[in-house]
């Protein structure tokens, strides 16, 4: 019998993380950092099988875009220990089939 795996982590720049930089890993896009000046691409990551991005209904439509929002959420956070996004991992089963209904 498979399980399932759910793991939910904090982005933290306390612990040397960027969120840009999370956000560029887990889309597999190109995305430039404002904050540090680094330039995240992980275009050739394989296995994506699904990115969205989910807003409020009052956000700003600019925050559409990631690396406008990612880098929008660097900026506002000034301490050196913030924490700046939360990471959750979802690992389903293959044997798990998809509804048509």
């Amino acid at each position: 019998m498979a399980i399932y795996h759910m793991e939910a982590k904090i982005i933290s720049r306390g612990e040397g993380r960027s969120a840009v930089a999370a956000a560029a890993y887990m889309s597999c896009d190109k995305i430039y950092n404002d904050y540090d000046g680094i330039q995240h691409d992980y275009t050739k990551k394989q296995g994506l099988v699904w990115e969205h991005v989910f807003l409020p209904q009052n956000a700003p439509s600019e925050w559409k875009d990631r690396a406008t929002l990612w880098n929008a959420v660097e900026e506002s956070e000034k301490s050196k220990d913030s924490r700046l996004a939360r990471e959750f991992v979802v690992a389903l089963p293959v044997e798990l089939k998809k509804s048509n209904g």
